[in-house]
């Protein structure tokens, strides 16, 4: 049994798309998925901030070739990747609750229908509204939910995840490791890892 930390924003296209790959390509019977949610914006605070100026000022051919490689992408998964009106969204309610997911033993259903929210259906996952809709979608109760992802027990889980990304050399979302410490990080990765799995 292989093990795949995957460590996943799900306010990043590309790791909407990892997502989904490492679930088709990896039976469970031979790898054993670690989900690790983190914020995405946080590990760019700490150890990437070049993010923020390559969105202050795009280079407009590259900008252009992005969309085009992401839809690309999106066809061959058979996947639905809008525009969301909001971008970057703050996806910090919608990470912790991942957690909560976690425990309920729902996060596959969970974090699909948060990236099908915020990247197909185009709507602001930063908002409460949005995020109850979700969490009733897969099973989970609302009231508790919202009130776990309040405590500081779940403030600290994200913190601490993301740190512990930077910590190993993560810089961004999706970033996986293989069996301890072979890190992958993007989406087009997944090919190379199930290559090295003879998958």
């Amino acid at each position: 049994m292989h093990q795949l930390a995957f460590y996943f924003d799900c306010s990043s296209p590309w790791t909407y798309l990892a997502f989904e790959q490492a679930l088709q390509r990896f039976p469970a019977a031979a790898v054993e998925i670690i989900w690790k949610p983190i914020l995405v914006g946080g590990l760019f605070n700490t150890v990437n901030p070049s993010v923020y100026a390559t969105r202050a000022q795009p280079v407009p051919a590259k900008a252009a070739y992005a969309q085009k490689d992401l839809q690309d992408w999106a066809r061959q998964l058979q996947l639905i990747i809008g525009q969301p009106p909001v971008f970057p969204v703050n996806s910090v309610k919608a990470m912790r609750g991942a957690f909560v997911a976690l425990e309920k033993g729902c996060l596959v259903p969970y974090a699909r229908a948060v990236f099908q929210a915020y990247w197909r259906d185009l709507i602001d996952i930063s908002q409460d509204p949005a995020l109850h809709a979700i969490v009733e979608s897969v099973g989970l109760e609302a009231a508790d939910f919202f009130a776990r992802i309040a405590q500081p027990e779940y403030k600290d889980r994200l913190r601490v995840t993301t740190e512990e990304l930077a910590a190993r050399g993560g810089f961004g979302s999706p970033t996986l490791f293989l069996n301890g410490e072979d890190m992958y990080f993007g989406n087009d990765r997944l090919w190379l890892i199930a290559q090295r799995l003879g998958l």
